[in-house]
């Protein structure tokens, strides 16, 4: 994981695993999604509406435009939650949105 050895609100102690677009990351107690998905080195988390063009992280709040999940699995799903409001949790499934097939390759997308 790319990130600061101290400091911080999150706590080092309490390694937890997640899953982002079906890889398995890891990250700690504290961490928001959004934090922990930069911190594994995950700088395209999204695509945009209309033209699917990549999307990262803008903020670090509710008003994050870019950052939109689907958080859950099987038949509890949440989709068009901001990754910097979701609280990461051990076992936490979440997919990017917007893309298809999948995000680094968005067969839609009109320019990259």
């Amino acid at each position: 994981m790319r990130r600061l050895h101290e400091g911080g609100r999150i706590d080092r102690s309490r390694p937890m695993e997640f899953i982002f677009d079906g890889k398995a990351l890891a990250g700690y107690r504290g961490d928001t999604l959004a934090s922990a998905l930069l911190a594994n080195g995950f700088g395209l988390v999204g695509r945009s509406f209309k033209y699917h063009r990549p999307r990262g992280i803008y903020s670090a709040g509710p008003e994050e435009p870019n950052a939109l999940v689907t958080v859950g699995a099987r038949g509890r799903r949440e989709p068009n939650l901001p990754a910097t409001t979701v609280e990461l949790a051990d076992g936490l499934v979440a997919e990017s949105q917007n893309r298809w097939p999948s995000l680094k390759f968005d067969i839609q997308s009109v320019n990259g």
